[in-house]
């Protein structure tokens, strides 16, 4: 899945997770820590962190 500002989706997490979890940054950590250049962006409209990277440009 990639979106319109050129970077490629790699998970989407409900906004509404349980007070003091934060899985999608969790998630975009462990995906630095493996030396992707993971970031998590939040999704207004479906109420969603999307954790992202830059689209390959090929």
């Amino acid at each position: 899945m990639t979106t319109a500002i050129g970077a490629k989706v790699l998970e989407r997490f409900p906004a509404g997770s349980p007070r003091g979890s934060w899985p999608a940054e969790e998630y975009a950590a462990r995906r630095r820590a493996e030396g992707e250049d993971a970031t998590v962006v939040m999704d207004l409209e479906s109420d969603a962190f999307l954790v992202v990277v830059p689209a390959d440009e090929d």
